[in-house]
């Protein structure tokens, strides 16, 4: 449950990032990738539909959606095909302006730093190595760390445990509604980013502000006396 914010005067020792549209722009190749996928599997779905795969799911859950009530087996073969599938495209994902020189600022003030992703534990590590962000997380916690993903709160949760902080003393940075929610129902502060548009969808989660990118953003006031706190409209998960 959220910690209820009474005081404006926080300050907050840790950063936990999701990784997919916040870290990374890797939306237009996931989007291809699930739709090549499924087109080969016959299963037809439109524009509209795929806005599922960007809301933090867990593979497994956007397989079980688009696909039915799967067998372990099942999950894992065709989890294997759309990641060939991914893997072909991912070679052009590149972080997002801004991201390396905030990461930047937060390692020389000694802020900690985590990771809090529905991306499965090998594309994750790769991801990280191959954009030369691999010395700057504290804290990783991917798909295979966690029983339920967003909007559960257990991935922020775990992140924060394992940078031994609590989560009313870290700041998250999402750019979907059910991560939103999976933040603040794990008590962390949460900022939107709006890399898919959905500004007020983020604020209507519980995001406490949202901002277009890191690029050009000072980090100050995020790391002084910060008011940044969840909106009454969070939905709690218990």
């Amino acid at each position: 449950m959220i910690v209820p914010q009474s005081s404006r005067d926080r300050h907050p020792v840790a950063v936990v990032f999701d990784m997919d549209g916040v870290l990374i722009d890797s939306h237009p190749a996931h989007l291809a990738a699930w739709r090549e996928f499924l087109d080969s599997i016959s299963v037809k779905v439109r524009d509209s539909d795929l806005g599922f795969v960007l809301e933090g799911r867990t593979r497994n859950e956007i397989l079980r959606h688009f696909i039915g009530n799967l067998s372990e087996p099942e999950l894992a073969y065709y989890g294997r095909r759309k990641d060939e599938i991914f893997r072909r495209l991912e070679a052009d994902i590149q972080p997002f302006p801004g991201v390396l020189a905030f990461l930047d600022y937060l390692d020389r003030v000694g802020i900690r730093r985590g990771v809090a992703t529905s991306a499965s534990e090998i594309r994750t590590a790769s991801t990280i190595e191959r954009l030369g962000m691999g010395g700057y997380f504290d804290a990783v916690v991917t798909s295979a760390d966690v029983v339920t993903g967003k909007p559960h709160p257990e991935v922020y949760r775990l992140a924060c445990h394992r940078m031994a902080v609590s989560p009313q003393q870290a700041i998250a940075f999402d750019d979907a509604p059910s991560g939103v929610r999976s933040a603040c129902s794990a008590g962390l502060q949460c900022i939107g980013v709006s890399s898919n548009g959905l500004r007020q969808a983020l604020l209507d989660a519980g995001a406490a502000k949202v901002i277009p990118t890191f690029e050009g953003m000072d980090p100050d006031p995020f790391f002084s006396a910060t008011g940044a706190s969840c909106s009454k409209r969070a939905h709690l998960l218990r």
